[in-house]
């Protein structure tokens, strides 16, 4: 099926420009995009109209898309829900015995491999698949429909905080072997504890704590 200009504008937009920590509290520049994607500069509008209504970007007249710097009530909101989500999941899945441990000890060693801030976007992507995993194998459609719909926030508030804290992606690699540990292990309450713990770290990471 083809992708449409729209789409493939939104796409971009989302998943680079707006995961680019250097485009923090900076206009876009419709034509680059369109330049960089091939596209005219009505696809680009279109995306940004619904990148707006997301709340991802801000609508200025007469001087484009700003995007604004992600605040500390966004990061906070952010994993507060993530936090809820993720520990349901954890206990669902042990419940089940459907706990994705080989899939997301693969994603542990692919982000072993991605080091340094020229892998940073590649290592929160892998990241974001990790905690999909175990949201995912709860079998329940609308929550992951749920969850991927915070992916650019994941994405970029990941990313920020891997360039704010010189050694986070080796703290990352360490809190996600301890959830898959206690996963593995069948300790519910050590699995959530682990993904609160987690997600603490990233959130002071990003608010400077």
């Amino acid at each position: 099926m083809q992708v449409s200009g729209r789409d493939k504008a939104y796409e971009f937009l989302k998943d680079t420009i707006l995961a680019d920590p250097e485009m923090q509290g900076r206009f876009i520049s419709e034509q680059d995009v369109a330049d960089r994607i091939g596209v005219s500069r009505t696809p680009i509008r279109e995306a940004l109209l619904l990148l707006a209504a997301e709340d991802l970007v801000q609508l200025v007249p007469k001087k484009g898309a700003y995007v604004a710097p992600i605040s500390g009530r966004q990061v906070a909101e952010l994993m507060e829900l993530r936090g809820v989500v993720e520990r349901f999941a954890a206990e669902r899945v042990l419940a089940a015995g459907t706990a994705p441990i080989r899939a997301m000890r693969e994603a542990i060693e692919r982000q072993t491999s991605l080091r340094g801030m020229a892998d940073a976007r590649e290592f929160i992507d892998v990241d974001r698949r990790f905690h999909a995993l175990l949201v995912a194998a709860t079998g329940n459609e609308l929550m992951g429909k749920v969850y991927e719909g915070l992916r650019a926030r994941q994405v970029r508030a990941g990313v920020v905080a891997l360039y704010r804290s010189e050694g986070r992606q080796d703290a990352v690699l360490m809190e996600h072997e301890s959830i898959v540990a206690a996963l593995e292990s069948g300790d519910v309450g050590a699995a959530t504890a682990a993904i609160s713990a987690h997600l603490e770290s990233t959130l002071k990471v990003l608010l400077g704590a």
